[in-house]
């Protein structure tokens, strides 16, 4: 299992401190550092920024929201960014949910798995770069239909340094983890579980059943699963600094009809608990909705408490279908997994 680390997105501004966590991770010998975006910050230049004084670790998005580009946009990026860091970049892509696709990016989210299947296909195009890109998808059409009537299809001025760059998808619904099975290099799993990897080893052989010869074989695909990590010798202590993370996510992360996320969680079997944690929330008292998250499920998706009660439950994640830890945390928590793991 390798180890990788997750910087997410800003919340009111940079984060403190990251870009020493980033030349730790390569001077630590870390796989990979991911970034991502909600309706903030971009998850493409901090990784630029940041990702420019390494020389090792790989450097991916996880997510860039496809909403937020144009799949032939994204392309563009990754393709620069891949020359940039030598062949490092990985392109985490994911579609988000319909209060950020419509409420912020202005873009439908109707049937977000073929909408995904055409843009995914895109950019490979992009990236192969064996021929003009044209498309005639339900929901992007190169050249554009109408206008001027003077589009015609281009191929990238720039020659891909790997026609191969690997893509993976932010996926939660069975569904959504069997089309990144089926299109993609690899899974970017959130509060994912070892008690629920059945659940998604079925998903993912359904997609794996129809994987295109032409993609990466099966078993070199790729599962990283973000997960927090807080180092303390006091196990409370420590799932109290994942809690306030889990309750956002639970009640305040998409609709109440549409709370991918929820969902997530609830097949760990905490349908009553996300219940109360997201009426708490709802109803602005975000405290008590933190307080409501059981230990249990902290545990269950997090790694916390002192270095030998981490490294016991680590036991139970080498056994799942997940290749490389993102860890959640601070220069602590990413130097205890780095040995732990070592």
């Amino acid at each position: 299992m390798r180890l990788g680390h997750h910087l997410g997105y800003w919340s009111a501004g940079p984060p403190a401190g990251a870009a020493d966590l980033v030349l730790e991770a390569d001077r630590l010998g870390v796989d990979s550092v991911w970034t991502a975006e909600a309706y903030g910050s971009d998850a493409l230049t901090p990784l630029a920024w940041w990702g420019s004084r390494t020389e090792r670790v790989r450097l991916g998005t996880a997510i860039a929201q496809m909403s937020a580009r144009t799949p032939t946009a994204t392309a563009m990026a990754a393709l620069t960014l891949d020359h940039l860091s030598g062949g490092r970049f990985t392109l985490g892509l994911g579609v988000s949910g319909p209060q950020v696709v419509e409420g912020w990016y202005g873009q439908p989210y109707d049937k977000p798995l073929a909408r995904t299947r055409e843009y995914v296909g895109i950019v490979r195009d992009v990236l192969r770069r064996e021929r003009p890109v044209a498309a005639d998808g339900a929901f992007y059409r190169l050249p554009y239909d109408g206008g001027t009537g003077l589009g015609r299809p281009l191929r990238s001025t720039v020659h891909p340094l790997r026609p191969g760059l690997p893509i993976h998808l932010a996926a939660e619904g069975p569904k959504n983890v069997a089309l990144a099975a089926e299109i993609a290099d690899g899974w970017l799993p959130l509060f994912y579980a070892p008690s629920v990897d059945g659940f998604y080893r079925a998903a993912l052989a359904e997609g794996f059943a129809r994987r295109s010869a032409d993609l990466s074989p099966a078993d070199r695909f790729e599962v990283s699963a973000t997960v927090p990590v807080v180092v303390d010798d006091d196990v409370e202590r420590a799932a109290d600094a994942v809690r306030p993370f889990a309750a956002l996510y639970i009640g305040g992360m998409g609709a109440r009809t549409a709370n991918f996320h929820r969902d997530m969680v609830e097949r760990l079997g905490y349908v009553k608990e996300c219940e109360t944690v997201a009426a708490l929330y709802a109803d602005g008292r975000r405290g008590e909705a933190a307080a409501a998250v059981p230990t249990s499920l902290v545990q269950d998706i997090a790694l916390v408490g002192p270095p030998a009660a981490i490294r016991d439950r680590l036991a139970a994640w080498r056994g799942t279908v997940v290749t490389s830890l993102l860890v959640q945390g601070d220069v602590t928590a990413l130097r205890t997994l780095a040995e732990l793991l070592a």
